[in-house]
Parts: structure tokens; sequence; C-alpha cells
């Protein structure tokens, strides 16, 4: 294969893939199985790498070359299909993607498929338990009638099997493919429309998101409502040296699987992503008590009705010790799980919230006051509308900051910066987005901390206590912009020229016609 392959040329072939499901399968559903498959073809490119590597040093010496490749990342085991009745071998095969490649025609290849995940699956424990539990490849539910299902199957493997997706090292490096697994998961996103929010967060507000929440080197970081993982790998990525550790928690099935995979196809092979319900049983625990971070950050979701209230009198973890949010808005049981799980006197924490968190009276208003109260606010950011899949309102992040509290290094710093960054994107056909150059005005704004006219206030204490603690971002940053005076005379010199040349057009007009006429 060509030493020039690139991001474009894999994401490009690794999208046409779904053709084989698109317009008979939703989105939502055959996203698993695209992604599912590109990860089987990832490590078993890895695997075939290895090999030939052992293979040009030990030569046929087939059983050293297995225990060298069972000291790798992950282990393809063998698999035996052995007759039922009698017992006698039938077939022996290495559970990758090319065994099934040269099975694709025969009658049971959504078994065979099944089979080899989870073969993978327990051969992989330690790193890939459960990740496959909820795909199965010979489901008639999703991938049709027998006939039908092993078509698509088939022509599944024919597509993953052409050059543009040969994935091993030596061709690719890790960053494409697991930039690629981001692509795919953003084009699903796109194409299933509101039930998105399950999974992604749009790249540039996971970057933007990333950066204010500053991590550094050494960090512990958490998101509680990881979905796919793809803002987590953000706030990784931000740190700038490979010392970090990341956790997550997803309540969501398919999508924890997703995470997994992710994290896998991106090297952090020890992230510990957990399949919970962060607000009613959070897995990441230790010692009886909610695990410390230095950094917590999240995209959850808005405003998630149902999600717990009748348990959080008795959380065990105290975490709504403000107060209780009301039962049908979870935004402030996500923010008082996030700073109860920052480090104290130290952890940062940033969500991305709806504009209601910032002025909603009741419980909310009481929350958001002692919030405010403890010093803990920082900064408030307010993005444009329509840069989400989910949902086309403006939407905000909140930073808390730890260290503001008594006793830490900024508990001198009384004040909260409102950005309001609004009006500043670029706009899109469905959706629209931030540049570079947005995020990086936004990031200069946050690390100055001055005003800036009709885009930042730096707001006292006492300014938001005046306003009932309502965060409102329009009542600290105004950018209202008064209107040109309009020249009447000028104006009326304007008309009288355009009267003028439509006379004389008219006039023409009437010649024309009466030359036609004759």
């Amino acid at each position: 294969m060509s030493d020039t392959i690139n991001q474009k040329d894999i994401n490009n072939a690794a999208w046409a893939a779904c053709d084989t499901f698109r317009g008979v399968v939703d989105p939502a559903q055959y996203k698993d199985y695209i992604l599912v498959t590109l990860f089987l073809k990832y490590i078993s490119d890895i695997w075939r790498v290895h090999y030939k590597k052992y293979q040009e040093r030990y030569g046929n010496d087939e059983e050293r070359i297995r225990r060298k490749l069972e000291r790798e990342r992950f282990v393809l085991p063998n698999i035996e299909i052995k007759n039922h009745s009698t017992g006698v071998l039938e077939d022996k095969f290495l559970a990758d993607f090319y065994s099934l490649y040269e099975r694709r025609s025969s009658n049971n290849i959504g078994e065979l498929f099944n089979l080899v995940l989870d073969a993978i699956e327990e051969a992989n424990k330690a790193k890939l338990d459960s990740v496959f539990r909820n795909i199965d490849f010979n489901s008639e539910a999703n991938l049709g009638k027998t006939k039908e299902r092993n078509r698509r199957i088939k022509n599944l493997l024919e597509d993953f099997n052409k050059p543009q997706l040969d994935m091993s090292t030596e061709n690719v490096s890790e960053d494409i493919i697991g930039n690629t697994y981001l692509y795919l998961i953003e084009r699903f996103a796109t194409d299933a429309g509101k039930k998105a929010g399950e999974f992604y967060t749009p790249f540039p507000v996971s970057r933007l998101v990333a950066k204010l929440a500053r991590p550094k080197p050494g960090d512990r970081i958490c998101d509680p409502a990881c979905g796919s993982s793809t803002l987590l790998i953000e706030a990784g990525r931000e740190v700038g040296s490979p010392d970090f550790a990341l956790f997550g928690m997803e309540v969501n099935g398919s999508t924890w699987a997703l995470a997994r995979m992710n994290m896998f196809l991106h090297g952090f092979d020890s992230a510990r992503i957990e399949w919970c319900n962060t607000l009613t049983s959070p897995a990441l625990v230790e010692n009886d008590k909610l695990m410390k971070f230095n950094v917590v950050v999240a995209n959850p979701p808005f405003s998630l009705n149902k999600w717990g209230a009748e348990e959080a009198q008795n959380d065990r973890f105290n975490r709504f010790w403000r107060g209780i949010p009301p039962k049908s808005k979870g935004d402030y049981a996500f923010i008082s799980h996030m700073i109860e799980a920052a480090l104290e006197k130290e952890g940062r924490v940033a969500v991305v919230v709806p504009h209601g968190v910032l002025f909603r009276a009741g419980a909310e208003g009481r929350i958001r006051q002692k919030l405010i109260e403890e010093n803990l606010l920082d900064t408030i950011v307010g993005l444009p509308a329509n840069l989400f899949q989910t949902t086309g309102i403006p939407v905000a992040i909140m930073v808390f900051d730890r260290s503001r509290e008594k006793g830490g290094v900024n508990e001198n710093r009384q004040d909260v910066l409102f950005i309001d960054a609004s009006q500043e994107f670029e706009p899109g056909k469905n959706q629209n987005s931030l540049s570079d150059e947005h995020i990086k005005k936004i990031m200069d704004t946050y690390l100055s901390r001055k005003d800036v006219d009709k885009y930042a206030h730096v707001a006292t204490f006492e300014e938001i206590k005046e306003n009932d603690f309502n965060l409102n971002i329009p009542r600290y940053v105004d950018t209202y912009k008064e209107e040109e005076e309009i020249d009447i005379d000028a104006v009326q010199k304007e008309i009288d020229l355009l009267e003028e040349e439509l006379a004389a057009v008219r006039v023409k007009m009437t010649e024309h016609l009466k030359e036609i006429r004759r």
C-alpha cells in the first residue's frame, strides 16, 4: 500500500462502508455495527503486523511467536468449532477480521461474527470486558432475515477489506485511526439528529471545554456523563504529555461500549470508563467515598427529566446538600456531583449547560446562590446558537474553581468573568461552528480576565447579589449597538436621483414600444 495514505482517504472509505445499511437501518443502530467492524479491522491489522515481525525473527516456531504475541496490548485467540453431536473439529481459525472475510459467504456469518467478538472479549477481559455485549450481528430485528442479513454482513466485510482501510501501523499512525473513529461518530451524530446527544459533543465545543478546564500533567480527569468519550479524550490531549489518567461514567450500555473502544483506539488502554448511572449509583468510588479528580468536565443531558430526585434526599455521598434540583431538570444534579467530585481547594470543573441554568428560580436559584456565595463560580461563557445536533438553542459553559475556596491558592479572587461569545461563529447549513480564532479569542479573554467592550465583563460579588444571583449574561455584558443616525437630506437626494433615472428609463421604454409597433 502507498505511504501517502491520509486522514481524508481513510475517513471517506470508512464512511462509504455505511452504504450497506444506509436507508434500511436507522443510523442510531447501524453506527454500532460500523464502529465495531472498524475496531475489529484495526486490531486485526495490528496483530498481523506483530505476527509478521515475530515470524521474521523466529521463523516457523509458532509456539514461540504465540508466546510473544500474548504479551502485546491485546490478544486474538484461536477459535475451534466442533460438531455438537460427534465432537469432531469442523473448523479452526484466528478470531480476527480476515477469518470472517474468508468466510463471508457462509450461511451463518452472523453467528461467526458474534463468535469472534465473544472470543476477543473473553481473551482481553481487563480491557474489553462486555464491550461487545450490546452488539448482535445475527439480529433479525436489526439486520433483517437470514438471506438479507448475510448479504449485508458480506458487503460490510468486503467494504472494510479495501486497501484504503489497511490500518496496519506501517501505513497509518494510531492518531489517524482514532481520528477516523471520531470522524465516524461525528457523522453518525449528524445523521442521527436529536438522538446524537446521547453520544457526541461537537469537536470545537469539546476543545473549548477542555481548554477552559486547563488540565495539567499529573492530573486525574473525569467526565461523569462521558458519552463516547470525545470530550474526555480532548481533555487528555490538552495536557500536552502522557502524564494523566482518564475516568468516565456513562449510563447507556451501547454508548459506554463506544467509549471503551474509542479509548483503546486512541491508546488510552488504562482509562477507566464505568457503565452506571452517575446521579443515582456512581461507580467511581474509593473507600466508600466519591473518587476525587483534579479536573471534571462534562456535557451532560440538558434538563434531564426523572433524573432521580426522589433518591437524592438519602444520597450516601451527600452530593445534594445545597439543595435538591427539580425532578424534571437534572442540570444542577450533574453540577452538584461534579463539584463534589473535584478535589477540595484545587479541583477545576467545566460544564456545558442550557441558559436556563443561569437564571431559573426556585430550587435551582437557591443552589446557584450557594455556589456563588461559596466563591466557587469562576467564569461563564455564552456560546452561539445551533452548535449541537440535539438542540438549536444557545448554550453556556460554566467554570467552577475549588482553588477559590478558603485555603486555596485563588481564595482572594471574588469576581466572576462573563464572556458573551454568542455572536461569533462560522455559520453552517444545518449547524454552526466555532473556528480556531473564536476559541482563541475566548481563551485570551478568559486568561486576561479583563473587561472587553460588548464581549466580556468581570462582575463583582456585589453586582451579582444586586441581580438576585441571576447570571443571565446580558445583565452583565451589554452587547447593544446603537443604530447609525440616518441623514434624511442625503436619503431624500438619493430618492430624487432614483426617480429622475426611473423617468428617463420610462421615456426610453415608450420609444422602444413605438418602434416595435411600426
